[in-house]
């Protein structure tokens, strides 16, 4: 008998779009390819909004891990760092509190556009890890 697929939701920053959605399209395609599927994507506008969405698919049955995809380009000021930081803080609170992993899918900081876009395949290692994570915390 086969076994279910696991079921990650995706929260995707709509800041530098163009990138993070070439990350989802890596993101959901290598989840096929490990037997997971990505059944559920919030979009929310940056990197800092995550937190919310992410906790909003922790709460669902039917939901077993969530990925964030998001870069964070360097600005004028230390803006960038402040958002991050926060964020990853929220996130990996989120996974201890829900008992579920969440993998964080996030460039940066401190980094350009271009250095941005090369990492973009960094979205295959996320749902790598959830997929991961999952499984060997659900082994009896």
């Amino acid at each position: 008998m086969p076994k279910e697929p696991i079921r990650i939701g995706a929260v995707v920053a709509e800041f530098n779009y163009d990138i993070t959605m070439m990350m989802l399209q890596q993101a959901t395609e290598h989840a096929e390819f490990l037997g997971a599927k990505i059944t559920r994507t919030i979009q929310v506008p940056g990197v800092f909004d995550m937190g919310l969405a992410v906790k909003k698919l922790l709460e669902r049955k039917d939901i077993d891990g969530v990925i964030t995809l998001g870069a964070v380009i360097e600005g004028e000021t230390s803006h960038d760092e402040i958002v991050i930081q926060n964020a990853a803080r929220k996130i990996a609170d989120l996974a201890v509190e829900y008992g579920k992993p969440v993998g964080l899918g996030i460039s940066g900081p401190g980094m350009t556009r271009l250095q941005a876009q090369d990492r973009i395949d960094r979205a295959k290692a996320v749902v790598e890890a959830v997929v991961k994570l999952h499984e060997r915390l659900n082994t009896k």
